[in-house]
Parts: C-alpha cells; structure tokens; sequence
C-alpha cells in the first residue's frame, strides 16, 4: 500500500509542478532533501546499532533471561500458555523492552523471531492464521508503552532543539492511554472471537 501512496505523492508533486512552471524549485528540493534523507538514516542507524548491541549483550549474556522472570507475573496474563522461561516469553520481553525504550525499529527483530517462538510453542494447525498470542504481541508493539522516546529525542536533537526530552510527560501520558485502550480492545475482541467459535 505505501508503495502506491509513495508514487501518488510523486506523480503529484511533478504534476503539480510542471502546471505552475516550478520544475526548478522541484528539482532543487529533491536534491537538498534526498542529502537530508541519508543524514537522518545515518543518525538513526546509529543509535539502532547501539540499542540493538546493547540488547544482545543483554540476551547473550543471560539478562534478558532474568528480565522474563521478573515481568513473567504480567506477561503471563497477556500472553495465555506460553512458557515462562520459554524463547518466545523472552522475545517478547525483549520486543517490550526495546519499545520502552522508543526503539521502534530496533524491536522488529525481536517482534519477528517472538512470533516465530510463538508458532513453535503453540502448534498451530493453520500456520497462515494468527494466534491470540500473536494478536497481543503486535497490538502492543503498535501501541507501545515509552518511557524513554529515544528516536523520537534524537530527531528532535538533530533539527535543533534545544531540550530534546521535554517531550517525555506527554509521551507518558498518551502511550499509557494508547497501550491500555489497545489491550482493551484486544481483550474484547478475543472474547468475542471465542464466543463465536463456541
């Protein structure tokens, strides 16, 4: 889908531009902008480098393990008959992590090799549908609880602002009221989803 909606804002910018007679200021804003484009993947790749090392060290050297562990009380509440200490508890508590962190493109790794675990775990009889488990996973990683917007700091650091992290109350606030209304919905939906089965 966003490969149409890319080409539609392309075709349109150079409609739009040959109508008016602005070719020049077209052609001068794709060049300034596509430098500007490999600047930001490079910030960003950066600090994704980082955080996601960082993660690995954690999972290599049996953190992550200890941190399954620790949030196991809840997670197993969200996530029905995974095992505790099993790979894709730990996945997932790494995908969790590195959202709590704003690691967005960072916790992507972790999101697919949990779903993975998941499918393993649960034996699924149809590999093409979605299980609750994995239903809840991607709810929560859409709508992802931050206490630290690490990318979101970054980008505002790199066009100029002066505090970065003023952002962080707000940022609170709406992932709390965002992840605690996608877990509701999710619930909702599961229940009906097994009703209708029944």
């Amino acid at each position: 889908m966003m490969k149409y909606i890319m080409t539609g804002l392309t075709v349109t910018a150079f409609l739009f531009a040959a109508l008016t007679g602005r070719m020049d200021a077209l052609s001068t804003a794709f060049l300034e902008e596509c430098g500007g484009a490999v600047q930001l993947a490079i910030t960003l790749t950066g600090i994704i480098a980082l955080w996601s090392g960082l993660m690995r060290v954690a999972q290599s050297s049996g953190l992550t393990e200890k941190l399954a562990a620790l949030t196991a009380p809840v997670l197993s509440k969200l996530f029905g008959g995974l095992k505790r200490g099993g790979k894709a508890m730990q996945y997932i508590t790494l995908n969790i992590t590195a959202n709590i962190l704003g690691l967005g493109n960072a916790s992507t790794p972790f999101g697919l090799a949990a779903m993975r675990e998941i499918e393993a775990e649960e034996h699924s009889p149809d590999p093409l549908a979605a299980s609750d488990n994995m239903i809840t996973l991607t709810v929560m990683n859409t709508a992802s609880l931050q206490l630290i917007p690490t990318t979101a700091a970054a980008l505002r650091l790199k066009y100029g602002s002066a505090e970065p992290m003023e952002i962080l109350p707000c940022v609170w606030i709406s992932s709390v009221c965002t992840l605690a209304a996608a877990l509701i919905c999710c619930g909702i939906c599961r229940r009906a989803g097994r009703r209708r089965r029944l």
